[in-house]
């Protein structure tokens, strides 16, 4: 059967069942008269090439897929090979989709959106050069599980290709929408990866070590036990060394009007109580890229209203940042949703106010306050959020003033960050210095940290060291006493194309 038509009747798939064609139409030139026209015939082996084109919507062979289309590929190849790793993902999107696709594509993908998860004991060589290398193809690997009730095995152990979990990834709305989907910008992020990796591999510490934390936490516990606990096991799991990683602050666990900076001193006494409600604030880092994360513990369900108001306030400081986002519209937005809360505690009811003096902040390499400040009330600061900022988003919710002040012994400390040269005639102080220099650094430290190190009669030392400006001492701020208070915290990474709660879990 022979056929003609026009060049825009049908699709090739459609004609098929023809044993030769002739197409013709108009060309884009134009002849002396103002028409020009081709004819094109086709013999029947060639309409099956054409028609194989269009079969079940396949590309042609050697397609190039465009990002969005490959991580659409490869989450449905997972989902129905979830034990698949990145060679074989790769695999099957160059032999049974006939794209064309480098390995080195699909891992990258993979690893940013944190698909190679579950696909380690399948193929050793699912990364190139790394610990698979040097075995046989379709060799397995035993892959490491953490233990519980008490995790014992290093974070770098469980994710030795450095694929440590995502964060909670948030698109950025209004005019930066257009970021999710720039190519330049996807293209820079890479260059970050790094960085990245330090982040996520600190948070995965931080989000294992607050369960773990939450199993002992109970009443009848010795607040200084349960704070060496957890910091033992950050430095077992994140496998401390200083400078590259370690503990970036002391534990903080202060209760009930305590707000923030409280740690038990060595010798302290202080037992958890039932109708305590407790700040547990801890921080990570490796190499220098802290997570700053903070959440609240009780276990008298009156405080369930109050730790809400907190969670919600804290979570829309978190929706309302983003690159040239302005400081003082996401205090606003924050004491908005704290104040709309009211919690009734021993048959008085409280409207949840904000500690409008205790801000969230910037965070920078080994510097925990790295310059702006995030309110958590209403004020005039035009300052604006920039790509590429860390951030501690953090609210503190009160049933008291809302105003928080020094008081207590101080247990905190930390050298400041801008401070020269500082001649020293005492010689406690230059050797105390010294001791601050090789274990913390610029990062934030506390008394039983020195006890830990055998540091003997430094508190002379210490003190000199605040009086000359070289060490800053930072003590537990409270409101007023009777009051309660709760905190959560969380760490974000504003990137290129979209923003990132790093610190994120299942828990808050």
């Amino acid at each position: 059967m022979k056929a003609e038509l026009s060049l825009e009747a049908a699709p090739f798939s459609a004609l098929s069942a023809f044993s030769s064609l002739t197409l013709s139409g108009p060309t884009s030139g134009a002849n002396d008269s103002g028409t020009s026209s081709f004819t094109a015939t086709f013999s029947g082996s060639e309409i099956l090439s054409l028609s194989s084109l269009e079969q079940d919507g396949a590309a042609p062979q050697g397609y190039s897929p465009q990002a969005e289309e490959l991580l659409e590929a490869i989450k449905e190849a997972k989902g129905a090979h979830p034990d698949y790793g990145i060679k074989r993902i790769w695999t099957l999107m160059k032999d049974d989709k006939g794209w064309q696709v480098s390995e080195k594509r699909v891992k990258a993908i993979m690893q940013e959106h944190g698909l190679t998860e579950g696909g380690g004991g399948s193929e050793v060589n699912d990364i190139s050069g790394g610990d698979g290398a040097g075995r046989k193809k379709g060799e397995k690997v035993a892959t490491k599980e953490q233990t519980w009730p008490e995790p014992t095995v290093p974070i770098m152990d469980l994710f030795p290709q450095k694929n440590f979990p995502v964060g909670e990834i948030q698109e950025y709305q209004g005019l930066n929408a257009y970021r999710s989907t720039k190519a330049e910008l996807k293209e820079k992020e890479k260059l970050e990866t790094h960085v990245l990796e330090e982040a996520r591999e600190g948070a995965e510490v931080h989000r294992t070590c607050r369960k773990y934390l939450r199993s002992i936490a109970k009443p009848g516990e010795l607040m200084i036990d349960l704070c060496e606990k957890l910091e033992n096991k950050v430095r077992e799991l994140i496998k401390d060394k200083y400078p590259e990683r370690g503990i970036a602050f002391p534990t903080g666990c202060s209760l009930n009007h305590v707000a923030a900076h409280w740690t038990p001193n060595s010798g302290d006494k202080t037992v958890l109580q039932y109708d305590d409600i407790v700040k547990f604030d801890f921080g990570t880092h490796v190499n220098g890229r802290i997570i700053d994360s903070a959440f609240t513990h009780y276990f008298n369900p009156r405080y369930d209203r109050l730790a809400e108001a907190v969670k919600d306030a804290t979570n829309t400081g978190i929706r309302e940042a983003g690159i040239d986002v302005r400081l003082c519209d996401i205090g606003s937005a924050i004491q908005e949703v704290m104040e709309s809360y009211e919690v009734e505690i021993n048959g008085k009811t409280y409207q949840v106010k904000p500690l409008r003096n205790l801000n969230g902040h910037s965070i920078g390499p080994y510097q925990i306050h790295y310059g702006k400040s995030v309110p958590a009330v209403k004020c005039g600061d035009q300052t604006k959020m920039e790509e590429g900022e860390f951030f501690a988003i953090e609210t503190f919710g009160t049933t008291g003033r809302g105003y928080a002040h020094e008081d207590l012994e101080c247990s905190h400390y930390m050298k400041n960050f801008n401070a020269g040269h500082v001649p020293l005639r005492m010689s406690k102080a230059k050797e105390l210095l010294g001791t601050i220099d090789r274990n913390f650094g610029t990062l934030a430290f506390c008394r039983r940290y020195l006890d830990r190190l055998g540091c003997k009669q430094y508190l002379l030392g210490l003190k000199n060291l605040c009086d000359v400006g070289l060490v800053d001492p930072c003590p537990p701020l409270v409101d007023v006493k009777g009051s309660f208070s709760a905190q959560y915290e969380h760490t974000l990474y504003l990137r290129p194309t979209c923003k990132e709660i790093i610190s994120r879990g299942d828990d808050y």
